[in-house]
């Protein structure tokens, strides 16, 4: 299980890294021609999308503060409930699938961090048999 989370992990970390820097340097206009959403509220959630895209691997990778990746991701899934929203008014409800579905792989995320396998806990390891009880 930890390792499918560490894969799911690093896939939504890319995935909101890219989309919150698309935010970021995108024209005001670009942004904000197929939504009614001002654009500073759109780069901030660029801002939260990036910070979340690092709280999703930075704590596990550097072991401080490792309880962050749940809260990072389940601000992830807040946002994704907005998008999936926002998709819904302005484009349809077939086109909500992907941030229904990247919302839904975060919650899975949080919920797997805080729960099933923390960051925090050893994990179990198997240890190589030796013919020396002292190895």
């Amino acid at each position: 299980m930890n390792r499918l989370l560490w894969v799911i992990q690093a896939l939504l970390a890319l995935l909101f890294l890219f989309a919150g820097g698309e935010k970021q340097v995108m024209s005001a206009a670009e942004l904000t021609g197929q939504t009614s959403l001002p654009a500073l509220f759109l780069r901030l959630i660029g801002v939260m999308e990036i910070l979340g895209g690092l709280g999703l691997m930075l704590p596990g990778m550097l072991r401080i503060r490792t309880e962050l990746t749940a809260f990072a991701a389940a601000g992830l899934v807040i946002i994704m409930i907005g998008a999936v929203v926002v998709t819904i008014q302005t484009m349809g409800a077939a086109i909500a699938t992907l941030p229904f579905v990247t919302g839904a792989l975060a919650l899975f995320v949080a919920y797997g961090r805080w729960r099933v396998a923390p960051l925090g806990t050893p994990q179990t390891t198997v240890r190589r048999a030796s013919r020396h009880s002292w190895c």
